[in-house]
């Protein structure tokens, strides 16, 4: 695959890309229906695994320390469990094999990346808000899936979210 292939957008890819791992993941926000049919769809052509990975945001720092007020809560992390057990039945609903969990963190991106690759995965496909300028992009949480797009060797298949 060529450089540009980490960037390129769904519908440009031939079809012909087999994957042995894929990572489902999320920067905290649920995992749509047409993400994980994406997921499916890719994994069910190549006969891939899936890892399902998800973000509890941790808001903050003080003074260089997390401090327990900026840490995910209990509901926060049972929200986010709960976020990657369903995605993990529904693939394998469909037969396909799927193990996932949670991490908490503030730097979404790098810990989505180091996921990928501490996992062997040679995809990503993530839920996405339509792009925005980049300049304002930076500033933006929900932009963290085009951040993952730029930073990834592997590539990232953005499912955007049009609600």
């Amino acid at each position: 695959m060529s450089a540009a292939a980490p960037m390129a957008r769904v519908d440009e890819l031939n079809g012909t890309e087999r994957f042995e791992r894929i990572l489902l993941a999320s920067e905290g926000r649920p995992i749509p229906d047409a993400a994980v049919d994406r997921t499916i769809e890719l994994a069910t052509r190549s006969d891939a695994s899936v890892r399902v990975f998800s973000i509890a945001r941790v808001h903050g720092v003080s003074f260089g320390l997390q401090t327990p007020g900026l840490l995910p809560t209990k509901r926060e992390w049972d929200e986010q469990r709960e976020i990657v057990t369903k995605a993990i039945k529904r693939l394998e609903h469909r037969g396909i094999e799927a193990d996932g969990h949670v991490v908490g963190t503030r730097k979404a991106t790098k810990a989505i990346v180091a996921e990928a690759q501490r996992t062997g995965c040679d995809a990503i496909v993530m839920s996405a808000d339509p792009d925005r300028n980049r300049v304002v992009a930076d500033l933006l949480w929900s932009q963290e899936p085009q951040r993952v797009r730029r930073r990834a060797k592997v590539p990232v298949f953005l499912v955007v979210d049009d609600d």
